[in-house]
């Protein structure tokens, strides 16, 4: 039986941030074998080039149901051969997660991506800039972050739209 946090929000934005872009460029963090070891390392996760590839592909699933390119149906996969199981003790009923045959790591950020959606409805988004790869957990109280990083994506965007109502105001004068 494996102990899963659902609440490991942090992990799984950490995950699908693996893809940043740098210089215009997509990178994967997961793909080089070097990074990959030590990202996973840095989470107490194993090495292995077996556990880069679940990485990225439970990453990429949740990835492409975040952007509302896939149902959430396709997240199922990492599901397969678990169950809740009640227990009756002393203290009344305790309920067990058995994994069965299931990936743990992929188990463990679908049920993160799970708990975010029960909790923070709608809160998990990608970065409302295009040219950015990242996604947010949006905490604030009116919901409204767009952007990953305000210092980054936010001012760029805003310094954009700036300079095209700048030019649009020359053009008509």
């Amino acid at each position: 039986m494996l102990k899963v946090v659902i609440e490991d929000t942090d992990l799984l934005l950490d995950l699908l941030n693996t893809t940043p872009v740098v210089d215009g460029v997509r990178t994967d963090a997961l793909e080089d074998r070097d990074e990959a070891a030590r990202w996973l390392g840095e989470r107490d996760l194993p090495r292995s080039p077996a556990a880069a590839a679940s990485a990225r592909r439970v990453r990429d699933a949740i990835a492409r149901v975040v952007r509302g390119e896939e149902s959430a149906r396709t997240l199922e996969t990492f599901l397969e051969g678990v169950a809740r199981v009640p227990s009756v003790g002393d203290d009344g009923v305790r309920w067990e997660l058995r994994t069965g045959a299931a990936d743990p790591f992929g188990l463990r950020c679908v049920l993160a991506w799970a708990h975010l959606r029960e909790t923070l409805p709608g809160r998990l988004r990608p970065c409302a800039n295009d040219d950015c790869r990242l996604f947010l957990v949006d905490r604030s109280r009116a919901g409204t972050r767009r952007w990953c990083s305000m210092a980054a994506c936010g001012n760029r965007l805003k310094a954009r739209r700036h300079h095209r109502r700048a030019a649009n105001r020359d053009d008509e004068g």
